[in-house]
């Protein structure tokens, strides 16, 4: 099988990461895939920030609970009370993905830099996890703060997060796919 498709297939998200640091070569090669997706008019709108400083993550992902916890929504009230929840599931890599807002296409070019970023991940034996939870600390009240502690440009939206390190645990089969979900007119 084709190596991409192959990659494509068997990729799987991960929620349970070991604490060794990944590799500074294979985070340069997969920051550098997110640089080439695909995006609109070739704007190249995104702008990502990488943060293994532990202490910083654990600043966001206590955030990141407290929006959650003041959420109109329950399930996300749950999940922010849920003393177990982690929203950066102790990856010792995050990568903030923030997209530019004078870019028509932002947010759909910002999810292909994410997508190659997990390809290229896993790809070279690196675990991740597409995870926008961590982003939700940019909606609370330390929403400056942040920015400013990651030097965020001031015209980009923190879309989402691209956690990534080495697997606790084995991954899961893919399940199967939805059937009836493609339509071919010759």
């Amino acid at each position: 099988m084709n190596e991409v498709l192959k990659c494509i297939k068997e990729r799987r998200t991960t929620r349970k990461f070991k604490p060794e640091q990944i590799k500074d070569e294979e985070l340069q090669m997969i920051v550098e895939a997110g640089l080439f997706a695909p995006s609109g008019e070739n704007y190249q709108p995104w702008h990502f920030t990488v943060v293994q400083n532990k202490e910083l993550l654990d600043e966001m992902n206590f955030e990141t609970k407290e929006v959650f916890k003041k959420s109109d929504n329950e399930a996300y009230r749950r999940v922010g009370n849920n003393e177990k929840f982690m929203p950066s599931y102790n990856a010792p890599t995050v990568i903030i993905v923030s997209g530019n807002k004078e870019s028509e296409y932002t947010e759909a070019d910002c999810a292909a830099a994410t997508q190659n970023m997990l390809l290229a991940a896993h790809s070279l034996g690196v675990a991740s996890c597409w995870a926008a939870a961590v982003t939700v600390a940019f909606n609370g009240e330390k929403n400056e703060y942040f920015r400013d502690k990651l030097n965020i440009p001031d015209n980009y939206t923190p879309f989402y997060a691209v956690l990534l390190g080495y697997s606790d645990n084995t991954p899961s089969k893919a399940p199967k796919r939805k059937e009836n979900t493609v339509n071919y007119m010759k």
